[in-house]
């Protein structure tokens, strides 16, 4: 509890993340770990626990959190709420901190008991949607056979667990459309080529890309959440900046994406006299849970501690999770924990400017964390 209140009384933004890493260092190192590795001119790091049982062929296991918070103005009234003016943990970074740091210390204590070597992962910038990215071109997965992952949830109820199998989160790829017209006085509308207008009429055309384009079948979101245009009220707007997402399952499906929205942006733009540029950036991709032996291990690490009644399923969602760049590698599984809590007024979801969660809870996270780790050094002996 201690520690999460710390994390989330200090957030800081993606890539921005120097106090938390150096915090996150210094707990570390009063546990007794002394493998810390840094990254240079990069936040986040990880730290290596050798099993007292563990032999020269032996199995490491990497356990990962992410540690950024968002660009969002905090209105939980928490006694330690945010001290960075626009900074929150609303998506529950600080938990996640908090919860590979008691597992880490689950570990620690019983460290002659494992059986292989854990390699904690606290990683920068999950918001950037590729922050893990940059981790696993240094190397960080060299020499590690399985890695694990957790999320706390809001539409999941505490004190459930979730790590089931299949698809979990979708994939993701951003995209910013550039429109260009010419401006003039805003009497003499005839005189230019609105911009703005030409870029309501993509955003309203783009929907038809998920309606008539995608099969019904096939899960997608296309969404724009910001527009930016003109420069005054007066003025006709000569440029207009559109900033989306795209979200599938369907690998292949995915690459069309692309096309269809620069075909729909660029003639849109086109019949009202103006031009549209599109950049398109391909991220994390699509989630799954689909070792067999990781999911068992999961599964009967939870049961173990909580009884099969602490499980419960959680539909896939079109939420996504640069946790991907790691599962593409190595086998992963990936859980959810519970923090809705009706009777407590914990009812808003991730990202919300209210979010907050009942901290017992996160000692479940905690416990499943090093139980896994564990046992899937143990089935490795």
């Amino acid at each position: 509890m201690e520690q999460r209140r710390w994390c989330h009384q200090n957030p800081e933004l993606s890539l921005e993340e120097v106090q938390t890493t150096e915090h996150i260092a210094a707990e570390l190192q009063k546990m007794g770990y002394t493998e810390i590795q840094r990254f240079p001119d990069h936040t986040g790091l990880c730290a290596m626990l050798r099993g007292g049982k563990a032999e020269k062929a032996c199995r490491t296991v990497a356990l990962r959190a992410d540690i950024d918070a968002l660009p969002v103005e905090e209105k939980t009234g928490l006694p330690f709420a945010s001290r960075n003016k626009g900074v929150m943990h609303a998506c529950g970074h600080d938990c996640h901190i908090s919860m590979l740091l008691g597992a880490a210390k689950m570990l620690m204590e019983t460290k002659d008991e494992l059986q292989g070597n854990v390699k904690l992962i606290f990683q920068a910038a999950e918001e950037t949607c590729h922050g893990a990215e940059y981790y696993v071109e240094a190397g960080i997965l060299d020499g590690v056979d399985a890695i694990m992952g957790q999320h706390v949830w809001a539409t999941l109820e505490e004190p459930y667990i979730n790590v089931q199998a299949g698809p979990r989160m979708a994939s993701v790829d951003n995209f910013v459309i550039k429109v260009d017209g010419v401006s003039a006085h805003g009497t003499q509308p005839h005189l230019g080529v609105d911009a703005l207008l030409a870029a309501a009429a993509i955003v309203s055309n783009i929907q038809s890309f998920v309606s008539r384009t995608n099969d019904p079948l096939n899960p997608l979101v296309v969404n724009i959440g910001e527009m930016h245009a003109g420069q005054r009220y007066n003025i006709i707007a000569n440029h207009a900046e559109l900033f989306g997402t795209t979200r599938t399952y369907n690998a292949e499906f995915r690459m069309k994406i692309e096309a269809g929205l620069r075909r729909i942006a660029e003639n849109t733009a086109k019949a009202f006299g103006a031009t549209a540029t599109v950049e398109y950036d391909y991220y994390a991709n699509s989630l799954y849970n689909d070792d067999e032996e990781l999911n068992k291990i999961a599964h009967d690490a939870a049961v173990k501690l909580y009884g099969e009644a602490c499980l419960k399923e959680l539909p896939q969602m079109m939420g996504s999770e640069d946790f991907a760049f790691f599962a593409d590698k190595i086998p992963a599984v990936f859980g959810f924990l519970g923090t809705r809590n009706e009777e407590l007024g914990m009812t808003v979801g991730n990202h919300n400017d209210r979010y907050t969660v009942h901290e017992p809870v996160l000692q479940r996270g905690a416990a499943l964390y090093a139980q896994f780790a564990a046992d899937y050094l143990e089935r490795g002996k």
